[in-house]
């Protein structure tokens, strides 16, 4: 069973910067894609961003384009997501999300097409 971690929340202030990791272990090799949802207190968990684990295109939610990186690290199995220009309106549970299916267009920005989640790691950028 493929597992998730992520690491690196907290809280900043806006304008600032946070990286969260997201560590895969076990088959990791049966992982496609890789996405970061986010869900704030009262609200759906929303898409954020997502890439294939190999190829470089990659999809971003409009409200976090040209703001939030997400990146790879093959060797350590690792997917980050870069976040500058923090705004209080990100704040939120970030969670990684791993899906075994090959996905194409919309499917990366859908939550039911990923089979693998993290814990979530909390995001609290204050005004």
């Amino acid at each position: 069973q493929v597992q998730l971690v992520e690491s690196g929340g907290g809280l900043v202030q806006a304008g600032g910067s946070l990286r969260l990791s997201c560590a895969a272990s076990g088959p990791t090799s049966s992982i496609y894609a890789m996405g970061w949802f986010r869900q704030a207190p009262g609200k759906e968990r929303e898409f954020v961003a997502a890439r294939p684990w190999s190829g470089d295109v990659t999809y971003y939610a409009d409200s976090v384009k040209g703001r939030f990186t997400i990146s790879r690290d093959n060797a350590k199995n690792t997917v980050y997501l870069q976040m500058n220009s923090l705004k209080p309106e990100d704040t939120a549970v970030y969670y990684c999300a791993g899906s075994r299916a090959y996905l194409s267009g919309s499917d990366f920005y859908t939550r039911r097409m990923y089979n693998y989640w993290g814990q979530g790691t909390q995001v609290t950028v204050s005004s």
